[in-house]
């Protein structure tokens, strides 16, 4: 079958990522650059590539980036906490910090959350009513 000018272009570009991995040299890209827009069917282009890596695939979908961000969270907690069980007092001191503004940001919520946070003003309140 024959080739398109698309099929040509991935596979320059697959040429392209080779070079800058440094699996070939610019002399054999060039080389195979010319072979590529020479061919005229498919397998004289896939013959131009069969020594490469396949490509890899597109991840997609969102449990990839979720998996991702756990490993990179519980690596992160892992090097506060230290790896061999021993705590230092600046990892203490940082744990401590960084609870302590949790815990704070959770009651402020709460206390906006129970109080109102409308832009009512001071209508409900007793200020300024005589």
């Amino acid at each position: 079958m024959r080739c398109s000018d698309a099929e040509r272009a991935e596979t320059e570009a697959a040429l392209h990522i080779a070079v800058g991995e440094g699996r070939l040299t610019m002399a054999e890209v060039e080389d195979r650059i010319a072979r590529v827009y020479a061919a005229r069917y498919r397998h004289e282009l896939a013959a131009i590539t069969a020594d490469l890596p396949p490509a890899p695939e597109a991840v997609t979908g969102w449990r990839p980036i979720v998996s991702a961000a756990s490993r990179q969270a519980l690596s992160d907690l892992s090097a506060l906490l230290g790896r061999d069980g021993t705590v230092s007092t600046r990892r203490r001191l940082t744990i401590a910090l960084v609870t302590l503004a949790m815990v704070l940001l959770a009651v402020s919520l709460l206390v906006l959350a129970l109080h109102g946070i409308g832009g009512d003003g001071f209508e409900h309140h007793e200020l300024g009513r005589e």
